[in-house]
């Protein structure tokens, strides 16, 4: 006799696992990569653009405004992102440059650098500020323009401008050398003796005069030379120094609108 018979109760469904999605988030990630350096890359290439647009227009405006013939000499330098700038219809600050630039009489290194240059409608700028960098060759010959001066012998040794010459007395040659004081005043560089040298010994103004009369007066004379006449009128001579063996010219800029007119007009001197 057998037994009650049990009831067969189904096995147990094994779980299945979810479908893995693993190499679908992956491609979503790639494809997010991709989208970020393209879109890196688009904004480079409008920046390069943008750059390469706004430095040759800034080239032919210093061109124009400088009287020079060559714009591969000038650097134009503008800091931050270009584009936001461009946006916002103002650039902060831009700096255009040339190691070796020569304007009639005038040679040496020039910078400008302008702030808030507005470009909707006239351009317009709210100040800035220009530097004219001057070795001994090159003030030597700007000094060769001025009546009497003794050019041949000009010098640089911080902090003055150094000149020599020789006066005849009683058909002897006495050398002299001046030490002159650089300074601004009404757009002209000035230059103040500051230190006299009679045959090699320390002399003051008072002893140059006893002792030479009125031969030291050209030795004692304030000597001035027309800077701003070289340059566009918004520049205004504001200092001048030698620092070690360089003469530097510095130029105030004040707010004002670039017209074509404006910057091709050279300054005056008093």
């Amino acid at each position: 006799m057998t037994g009650p018979t049990q009831p067969t109760l189904p096995l147990a469904a094994e779980p299945v696992a979810p479908p893995r999605r693993r190499h679908r988030g992956r491609r979503w990630l790639i494809a997010l990569i991709v989208l970020v350096v393209l879109l890196v890359a688009a904004a480079l290439a409008g920046e390069w653009l943008a750059r390469d647009i706004v430095t040759r227009a800034v080239k032919q405006q210093a061109v124009a405004s400088l009287g020079v013939s060559d714009a591969s000499s000038i650097d134009v330098d503008i800091p931050g992102i270009l584009l936001v700038q461009l946006v916002r219809g103002t650039i902060d600050e831009a700096t255009v440059s040339a190691p070796d630039l020569r304007i009639d009489d005038l040679s040496g290194s020039v910078a400008v650098t302008v702030r808030d240059l507005a470009f909707r409608g006239d351009p317009t700028i709210s100040g800035g500020a220009a530097s004219v960098t001057l070795d001994a060759a090159q003030l030597q010959a700007l000094l060769g323009t001025v009546d009497g001066f003794p050019a041949d012998a000009v010098g640089l040794a911080d902090p003055d401008v150094t000149a020599s010459t020789e006066v005849r007395v009683f058909g002897a040659a006495i050398p002299i050398g001046i030490g002159l004081r650089p300074g601004a005043a009404a757009g002209d560089l000035v230059l103040t003796p500051d230190s006299l040298t009679l045959a090699d010994a320390e002399v003051s103004a008072d002893e140059l005069r006893d002792r030479l009369g009125g031969l030291a007066d050209g030795m004692l004379r304030e000597w001035r030379v027309c800077i701003a006449q070289y340059l566009p009128a918004p520049l205004a001579l504001a200092d001048v120094a030698v620092t070690g063996d360089r003469l530097v010219a510095g130029f105030d800029i004040a707010a004002t609108t670039l017209t074509e007119e404006a910057l091709q007009a050279k300054g005056t001197c008093s």
